[in-house]
């Protein structure tokens, strides 16, 4: 029952920082999809600067990409394309691809 809450809580909190977000901000990390990989960069490392596990920031990912999914026009095809394959996989292909979202970001540091 304790993890289910403190998945709840960190949950709220991602909905929480990107209602928070301008739209101005949100469109600048959108812009194109090398902003957006630099953010998810930034924001990854920043996770493993504090200890946390990828489990966990998958956990953030999928939140995130479910808001963007509800909430947000993709900008770029590449962003329209994650979209689509948010909307057509079940909860455990979005597991997944949350997943990878955190290696690619992971990655773009060391490219």
């Amino acid at each position: 029952m304790g993890f289910e809450k403190d998945t709840a809580i960190r949950e709220e909190k991602v909905e929480g920082k990107m209602d928070q977000m301008s739209k101005q901000e949100m469109d600048q990390i959108l812009e194109n999809f090398e902003h957006f990989k630099s953010y998810l960069n930034d924001k990854v490392s920043m996770g493993e600067k504090m200890g946390l596990s990828e489990e966990t920031m998958a956990k953030a990912a999928k939140t995130a990409a479910e808001y963007l999914a509800n909430n947000v026009e993709p900008k770029n095809r590449e962003e329209y394309l994650l979209k689509e394959l948010w909307k057509a996989g079940n909860e455990e292909h979005r597991g997944h691809l949350s997943h990878i979202l955190v290696r690619m970001a992971k990655s773009e540091g060391n490219e």
